[in-house]
């Protein structure tokens, strides 16, 4: 990946020409573009897994109260409730993917993965991924090597901003991401993690970007607990070696036609579906009045 593939495609043809693993294409990307060796590309992304377990752990343990009142705590009530819906995995699963996008809900590091708005889903899967397995950080790593190479074709056919395509963008760019690496840190082949990314952009399809008050919270943060189990949906059928029908590449363009298409209101606009309800003109008016009492406070101070 020393120029960028057009298309998952390119990808596979290459690595099957090649020899080579799926992962390694995009480390030699990511080395070219850095200017930075082979060592500290792995450095990086090592430094990157530790933010998003850092983040979990901080969810999980602190304090969550965002400026708005929105987010609550929701991530550790979901770990601590006494019934699990599925089995306990699944509860760490939907707790940890929540505690990772309420860090950033208020306003706690987290990893942009591919963006800040869904970034509780790579954190949520993979943290619980390796636990389950033992994985070895190693392989975790190269799990993300292969999320950043789906996102940068999803960048490169579609997108991945809210703004541009609706939140199918960014929650479903980022359950696609990790649908692919999970596959591929089990042991899944190159057309099993790509017929994963199809399976997860096509449960994501058409998912609007509707942010309550115009804050990255609401329904933000339980669509990244939502995505994380679609992600981890989606590899297992992919792994069971059921197809997708529709080709990987042609479930992206799909997704990018659907976002061209999108009124504007249901792009990061705060303007449409759940930011247009009574409850959210309420909340929206309230933040502002919080706002301009602020700057009025800041300004007599």
């Amino acid at each position: 990946m020393s120029i960028l593939f057009d298309s998952f495609q390119e990808w596979k043809d290459y690595c099957d020409q090649s020899n080579k693993s799926i992962f390694e294409p995009v480390l030699a990307y990511e080395i070219e573009q850095k200017g930075k060796t082979e060592e500290q590309i792995w450095a990086g992304l090592n430094k990157a897994y530790q933010v998003m377990k850092d983040a979990v752990q901080t969810g999980l343990t602190k304090e969550m109260n965002s400026y708005s009142g929105m987010i609550k705590g929701g991530a550790k009530k979901v770990a601590n409730y006494p019934t699990a819906v599925l089995s306990p995995e699944f509860q760490r699963l939907i707790s940890r993917a929540l505690a990772a996008k309420e860090v950033n809900s208020c306003m706690g590091r987290v990893v942009a993965a591919p963006t800040a708005g869904a970034s509780g889903i790579l954190p949520g899967t993979l943290v619980t991924l390796q636990e389950i397995h033992d994985l070895p950080d190693q392989k975790i790593l190269e799990g993300l090597l292969v999320g950043a190479g789906v996102a940068l074709i999803l960048e490169k056919r579609a997108s991945l901003a809210g703004a541009v395509g609706g939140c199918q963008a960014e929650t479903g760019s980022a359950a696609a991401m990790a649908s692919a690496a999970i596959v591929y840190a089990l042991g899944g082949s190159i057309d099993q993690s790509f017929n994963a990314v199809a399976i997860t952009i096509q449960c994501m399809l058409g998912l609007v970007c509707d942010p309550v008050a115009g804050l990255v919270e609401i329904p933000c943060v339980v669509r990244n607990a939502s995505a994380a189990a679609i992600a981890n949906s989606s590899a297992q059928i992919a792994l069971a070696d059921v197809s997708p029908v529709i080709p990987v590449d042609e479930c992206v363009d799909a997704m990018g036609e659907i976002g061209n298409s999108m009124e504007a209101k249901y792009k990061e606009t705060a303007q449409g579906g759940l930011a247009a309800t009574p409850t959210g003109q309420a909340i929206s008016k309230r933040v502002l009045i919080q706002d301009i009492e602020i700057m009025e406070d800041d300004s007599e101070g």
